[in-house]
């Protein structure tokens, strides 16, 4: 699919019945994925989305199951009803599910995957440097976080 065939599914796509959730696989340690899950507990629908660090057991197995490796984890993974997100990809399709952001993820989407994903990599390599790491998950477990 062609970004501008992924735009236009950001802005139509419909909102997710309460049954439909869908999972991010996240690294646990990591400050600056801490924060933004705990942005996304604060702004996204508690229906939305379930939340698995990478290092829990369910995180394991499931990267596992869609063949990632499970020492370290480079991007953020999203597993909805139409498959495996990552990189720039993931994160964009994140957003589009919150309603105050799915204009701001169509608009993001007209930046072309290529340079998306080198700002996004570069965040990525760079993330415990510029923001730190934890020794276990910072974010508070919920029924949205599963372990």
């Amino acid at each position: 699919m062609g970004y501008c065939d992924y735009r236009k599914e950001l802005i139509n796509k419909p909102m997710k019945n309460k049954n439909e959730s869908s999972t991010i696989i996240f690294d646990g340690e990591c400050n600056l994925c801490n924060g933004v899950v705990g942005w996304l507990l604060k702004f996204a629908p508690a229906e939305f989305f379930q939340f698995t660090p990478f290092q829990s057991g369910k995180g394991q197995v499931m990267l596992m199951e869609h063949g990632f490796p499970t020492n370290n984890l480079e991007t953020v993974i999203l597993i909805d009803e139409q498959g495996v997100h990552t990189h720039s990809d993931g994160f964009l399709r994140i957003i589009s599910k919150i309603p105050r952001w799915r204009l701001v993820a169509a608009l993001l989407a007209f930046v072309p995957r290529i340079i998306r994903d080198t700002f996004y990599n570069l965040a990525s390599r760079n993330r415990v440097r510029w923001f730190g790491k934890s020794k276990s998950c910072t974010i508070s477990f919920s029924k949205t976080i599963v372990a």
